[in-house]
């Protein structure tokens, strides 16, 4: 699976980088950052919760 993310939609809040911080990161000039684009089999789960928890729908999971 990869990380998706689409910075139109994202408002950059970092709730990813919450949810998931070894993925998702809010940089010094106010953007997110994906730290790791593939996912492990093994933090899928912790991965959908970061995509569910968006507000602005800016992540998804792809194969």
């Amino acid at each position: 699976m990869k990380i998706i993310l689409d910075r139109g939609k994202c408002g950059v809040l970092g709730i990813c980088e919450s949810v998931a911080p070894e993925f998702f990161e809010v940089t010094d000039d106010g953007d997110i950052a994906v730290l790791r684009e593939d996912v492990p089999a093994d933090r899928i789960a912790e991965l959908e919760e970061a995509v569910q928890a968006c507000p602005t729908e800016a992540l998804r999971l792809a194969p």
